[in-house]
């Protein structure tokens, strides 16, 4: 009987394969395995086997696997099941999601490499130069690397020489798997068995009289040894003993030593609970049992506590009790800059049993903490991350807790999938039947109706911790600070005074300006020509400390041209503004303030919100400027003033959320300011101080804000009105795009029975050399998403038959936010 088995490759690819196996594979191999399968021509990928059966394909003869790679499955049952939801309900393969969800270090590929052919007569004359230097670089290597021979011709594409070179019989070619995950060995160092017992010892110890380094490294590892009752590592002795590794070295040689290898995670968050009582105000009791109650009637929770109201030493208890019965939990935050002040305070209250898991780590720590959630291991416990850590092999998950779920950094805009974090991890706690909590200060107008309808449970939390009063919000009218010259710069009056008396009292500040960069636009005075990106339709940024022009959709960059590139004229000029000016006009107004930026540029490294959010709360910076990352949900203690340098350009802005994530975003950096006893002052700068939006924040009257956005909805058929799916189509040529765009929305409007819109360009048209168009396909609650989708999907099927159309890219976006 022959044996087969489907796999599911990483690539956006509907369909699953088939590859022939024997019959001890058969029984070996199950579901969720890594299995390295030949594909295409030459190159070996990584599958996830998915099922074994007897039925050969009928479309071509399988093929035999390559290797299997693992000995238990990597990706369990209900991680399966929960990327298909993913990839059902967001409208892409699963193929797709694997690629997202597995760090890359897990998805080996081959590398080709190129042997001499020894079994062919090669006339060397014939070769050209460049065949040449590899013919001759073979003679004295047994391989190439397809990077290697770049290096040897400097060249950049070095596919046709190779081919050349195959043709010609000089060379063979080779795929091969690579590892690409290594494991940390460290080296540690203990007294070798001989010399255990005491008489031993005193021998040693008599004969190393006369070697006084010797003797101390023996003395510095016996008060390790008592300090810690750990394994002493080699690094350690050095540093104890103050001597050099040739003298342990030495030690090592004479068998008194002996030096041994144990692999260690890259990240471990060691250290005991240090304050395992959390104690809870009335408020929070009472938030806890409206939790507890929600939980009983098996509802998602939705924790709605205004900013500084103590959300976080609810969730601790909700952890407390699932981590008594020996679950796991997994903690998201929309935003990296979160993790590091989170992990402090968890470390606390729960020890090492901690893991993180998010982008900024190296692909080695994110295989560990893989490998550690896989095993159901003490130390991973409690994980905590960005969005991606919902992929993780969770087993037995008792808790998930979506902190600022309000937050649209939960949602991933490219590449595909683009899910949500927050609904995809309420469908994770329902695979596994996990209780689930959503908190937010200012909750998404989604989840506030799902409460309304019965569908969620509720607990709202009214007062800040310790009776601290909420911050005094006030409006600043910067058309009447411009009409009468009250302006510094980008500040108004107000809040110069503002930021001068809170520095003269010690106090720090925040200041929120949602634009990187010094300046957004660079105009020339006397044509009136603005800097544009050549690949996309924006732009460029202005950044002072590079002087450069940037363009922030593709990265292209250039330098800051002295004069006007198309008249020639010198008069430039700045327009707008970003966070790198408000920095440098504070160290001009304040010359003695310690200024510091917390945007994009300046937290691309590792560590670097780390080192930032550490700074600032040590205190030794006295104001920090920021974007949005500076708003959510971060713990400064003497934070008294907060200022958002211009209110207008979120209002402003062409999308149906706009009024709610205004609302949502001021509110949450005005919640930065006054988190102890004393007031907080927040001023919001804007030319249009009368708009409702600004009016509710300054009263933070959530409910206004909530049901007058709802009632716009329901008048405009918006989202929790209906559900959106937006088809995005991308292509280099325009007339082509605005052609394939037309039918296809037209063939929409012909099958759907409900709203289409557009085609439409969006505002920013032309991203990487590609043309963009939008269609909005809006779906009431009472129809079948499902089927919707499916109509969608054979509309795609019909339109990628036509053959004019097949450059034609299609990008779905089901839930557009």
């Amino acid at each position: 009987m022959s044996w087969f088995l489907d796999v599911v490759l990483p690539i956006p690819l509907e369909r699953r394969f088939t590859y022939q196996i024997n019959q001890e594979e058969a029984k070996f191999i199950k579901r969720g395995m890594r299995i390295a399968v030949p594909f295409g021509k030459s190159k070996i990928y990584t599958a996830l086997a998915y099922s074994v059966h007897n039925r050969a394909p009928e479309a071509y003869e399988a093929k035999s696997i390559y290797q299997i790679l693992d000995e238990v499955p990597l990706v369990n049952e209900i991680q399966f099941r929960h990327w298909q939801w993913i990839a059902e309900y967001y409208m892409c393969t699963l193929g797709e999601v694997i690629r997202s969800a597995l760090p890359s270090a897990f998805l080996l590929e081959s590398e080709t490499l190129i042997l001499p052919n020894k079994d062919s007569d090669i006339d060397d004359m014939a070769l050209k130069d460049d065949e040449f230097l590899i013919y001759e670089a073979l003679q004295h290597q047994s391989l190439l690397k397809i990077s290697e021979v770049a290096e040897i011709v400097d060249k950049k594409n070095v596919l046709p020489l190779v081919n050349r070179l195959v043709q010609k019989e000089v060379v063979l070619l080779k795929e091969e798997l690579y590892e690409q995950y290594k494991p940390k060995q460290v080296k540690f160092v203990r007294l070798a068995p001989d010399f255990e017992q005491e008489e031993q010892l005193e021998v040693l110890l008599a004969t190393l009289s006369r070697a006084p380094q010797q003797s101390k490294v023996l003395l510095a590892l016996f008060q390790l040894t008592a300090k810690t009752k750990k394994p002493i590592p080699l690094k350690e002795l050095v540093k104890e003993s103050g001597v050099s590794r040739a003298v342990i070295k030495s030690l090592v040689k004479k068998l008194i030593l002996e030096e041994y290898e144990l692999r260690q995670d890259r990240v471990s968050f060691d250290g005991e609970a240090t304050n395992l009582e959390v104690v809870l105000n009335e408020y929070q009791r009472n938030a806890l049992e409206s939790i507890d109650s929600s939980f009983e009637e098996g509802k998602v929770a939705l924790l709605h506590g205004v900013t500084s109201s103590g959300k976080t030493e609810v969730y601790f208890k909700c952890i407390e009790k699932v981590i008594e019965e020996g679950r796991q939990v997994l903690y998201l935050l929309p935003e990296i800059a979160l993790t590091s002040q989170l992990i402090g305070r968890l470390r606390d209250y729960f020890g090492d049993k901690i893991a993180v898991y998010h982008s900024k780590y190296s692909i080695h720590e994110r295989v560990e903490a893989w490998q550690n959630v896989l095993n159901n291991l003490e130390k991973a416990q409690i994980v905590i991350g960005a969005r991606s850590a919902l992929f993780l092999p969770f087993s037995d998950l008792g808790l998930v807790v979506v902190d600022e779920e309000h937050e649209n950094s939960f949602k991933q805009f490219d590449p595909a999938p683009r899910y949500h974090a927050r609904d995809a991890s309420v469908v994770l706690a329902s695979l596994h039947s996990a209780k689930c909590i959503l908190g937010s200060a200012t909750p998404s107008v989604e989840s506030m109706d799902n409460v309304k309808k019965g569908k969620y449970g509720y607990a709202h939390i009214q007062y800040r911790y310790g009776q601290v009063l909420m911050p005094d919000v006030k409006l600043v009218d910067l058309k009447d600070a411009v009409k009468r010259k009250r302006m510094k710069g980008h500040f108004s009056e107000t809040l110069f005074l503002a930021i001068e008396e809170a520095l003269n009292q010690g106090e720090q500040i925040i200041l929120f300006q949602n634009r990187r960069g010094f300046a957004p636009i660079v105009e020339c005075t006397t044509c009136g020509h603005v800097a544009q990106c050549p690949n996309c339709d924006v732009s460029l940024t202005y950044h002072q400390n590079r002087n450069q022009l940037r363009c922030h959709y593709c990265g292209y960059h250039m330098a800051l041209q002295n004069a006007c590139q198309a008249c020639g004229s010198s008069t430039l000029d700045k327009k707008g503004f970003g966070t790198e000016q408000i920095e440098q006009e504070l160290k001009t107004l304040f010359p003695e303030a310690h200024v510091g930026r917390m945007d994009l540029d300046t937290t691309r490294g590792k560590y670097a919100y780390e080192k930032l959010i550490t700074s600032f709360e040590q205190q030794e910076l006295d104001v920090l400027v920021g974007t949005q990352m500076v708003v959510k949900g971060l713990d400064f203690r003497n934070v008294s003033l907060v200022g958002v340098m211009n209110a207008d350009s979120l209002l402003n802005f062409p999308d149906y959320r706009a009024h709610e994530r205004t609302f949502q975003m001021l509110t949450q950096v005005a919640g930065r300011a006054g988190r102890t006893q004393k007031q907080g002052k927040v001023l919001i700068q804007t030319y249009n101080p009368y708009h409702q939006i600004l009016q509710q924040v300054t009263t933070n009257d959530y409910d206004k804000m909530f049901e007058q956005q709802y009632y716009e909805r329901e008048q405009f058929k918006y989202p929790p009105v209906v559900r959106i799916i937006k088809i995005t189509l991308k292509d280099k040529d325009f007339n082509k795009l605005n052609e394939a765009s037309l039918w296809f929305a037209q063939s929409l409007t012909n099958v759907l029975k409900c709203s289409v819109l557009g085609p439409e360009y969006p505002p920013v048209s032309r991203i990487r050399r590609d043309y963009l168009k939008n269609i909005l396909v809006k779906v009431p609650k009472s129809q079948s998403i499902s089927q919707t989708k499916n109509s969608i999907k054979g509309i795609e099927k019909s339109f990628n038959a036509i053959s004019k159309y097949k450059s034609v890219r299609l990008v779905y976006n089901v839930d557009h936010i």
